[in-house]
This record gives structure tokens, sequence and C-alpha cells, in this order.
């Protein structure tokens, strides 16, 4: 059993934001991060047994910014 999931959540190019799972097929999208959160929970839920379910879901939140040189 994992004690925990890492996600690594990007703004979408239309909007809102997307979380991928590192090491497992979970993708989820939403339109608000608070909506994202739900997903990403509701995701996990739907995704693992019980008994393998990781007791701690971590979002890391990946912002790309381009800087004129």
């Amino acid at each position: 059993m994992e004690k925990e999931i890492i996600f690594s959540v990007e703004e979408a190019p239309e909007g809102g934001y997307q979380a991928r799972a590192l090491g497992f097929s979970i993708f989820t999208e939403a339109d608000t991060f608070d909506e994202l959160k739900t997903m990403v929970h509701d995701a996990v839920v739907c995704h693992f047994e019980d008994k393998d379910r990781p007791k701690v879901i971590r979002l890391h939140l990946v912002k790309e910014e381009l800087l004129a040189v």
C-alpha cells in the first residue's frame, strides 16, 4: 500500500486546471482549484480498493512563466 499519491497540477491552456497522478493512470480536470481537489479525491477513491488506497494526496502545482531576456 502506498502511503501517498502525488499529482502534478498545471493550468489548462483553455482555462481551469489539469491533474495527472505520478506513477498511476489517473487524470482529471476542473474549472477551479477547489473543484479540482474534489475531483482528484474522487478519482483516487474510484481508482483504488479501500485496503490499497493511499492515505495522503499531494498536489504539486507546476506553473510555467516565460521571462523576456
